[in-house]
């Protein structure tokens, strides 16, 4: 979340985007770098780990139900496509890391300060508006799925001990008022983003919820009490995750780093490459505004069953 808001804009008070402050270096003598900040000493491996931790999340969970949506055969194939359509923006936003040269350019150390390098103030404004959008939306849905997996293992213990038959609904307005009071608490730790055994924490999770994803996708020869768990998650879980990637999918993963390429390499409109592009940016926008329509609808009927402070689940 630290990382969400260094990227946010900085503007004056007349509205202007204000270009990234000058760094400098630490005390001591340190080593500096080629833009007078302290010499990086990232590798290949660290870069991976932290592309590692950013990429897998808890999303991965739904990765089985929405195989099942899809089949066996277009599941994967899609996957595959929009991993391939990840990777080849993500190689357009790196060429864009540096303004001008890209060997010795100024540096855009953050997502905001590419976009308004490159590209024009409304769009600032509304990656913006977008990255917000991100933040606080995944800010309330893991707030929301997290209290719905809490519930979810209460509820297999509780079946467990005392029969499919009992009565194991619980709460989740507890489970939600916990989890926002762990994240008030760490919020409040200095340079948490920082943090060496934090990064290895989450790259450990993030294969955890990997084989998770590869245990859910084997679920049909798992026994009752696992398929009971998978009931109680997969409805709102799923519509909550589904909604927030498709709200940040094509502005943030496709439009703006397609843009701010054009932009650089000046490739002229109507030309091939120039259309290639565009049709690239046109099917993601579609793709993410049919997700997003099937997300609502899927909430909308997951909320028809949900009073706040006194839905059980």
């Amino acid at each position: 979340m630290t990382k969400d808001l260094e990227m946010a804009p900085r503007y004056g008070d007349d509205g202007a985007y204000l270009p990234p402050p000058a760094r400098h270096g630490g005390g001591g003598g340190a080593e500096l770098d080629d833009d007078g900040m302290k010499k990086r000493t990232g590798t290949v491996w660290t870069a991976s780990a932290h592309i590692i931790t950013a990429v897998i999340g808890s999303g991965v969970l739904s990765l089985a139900w929405s195989t099942a949506q899809l089949g066996w055969l277009f599941g994967p194939v899609t996957m595959m496509i929009f991993s391939l359509i990840t990777y080849y923006t993500s190689c357009l936003l790196a060429d864009c890391y540096r303004s001008g040269d890209q060997v010795v350019g100024k540096r855009n150390y953050t997502y905001m300060d590419a976009v308004a390098a490159y590209l024009d103030s409304w769009q600032v404004w509304t990656c913006g508006v977008f990255q917000y959008v991100n933040l606080v939306g995944t800010a309330v849905g893991y707030t929301i799925t997290a209290s719905i997996c809490a519930a979810a293992v209460y509820k297999a213990n509780c079946y467990h001990r005392k029969g499919h038959d009992a009565d194991c609904g619980v709460y989740t307005t507890m489970y939600m008022v916990v989890f926002g009071a762990v994240q008030i608490l760490f919020s409040q730790l200095p340079n948490f983003h920082n943090l060496t055994w934090l990064s290895i924490i989450s790259a450990i999770m993030s294969f955890t919820y990997s084989f998770i994803g590869v245990g859910l996708s084997l679920a049909r020869t798992i026994t009752g009490e696992i398929h009971t768990v998978l009931a109680i998650i997969m409805p709102f879980f799923n519509d909550i995750l589904g909604f927030l990637g498709a709200i940040g999918f094509w502005p943030l993963t496709v439009y703006y780093p397609v843009e701010m390429y054009i932009r650089q390499r000046k490739i002229k409109k109507l030309t091939t490459r120039w259309i290639a592009l565009q049709s690239l940016s046109l099917l993601c926008f579609l793709v993410s505004l049919a997700a997003a329509v099937g997300s609502i609808q899927g909430v909308t009927v997951s909320l028809k069953s949900y009073v706040p402070f006194k839905t059980k689940t």
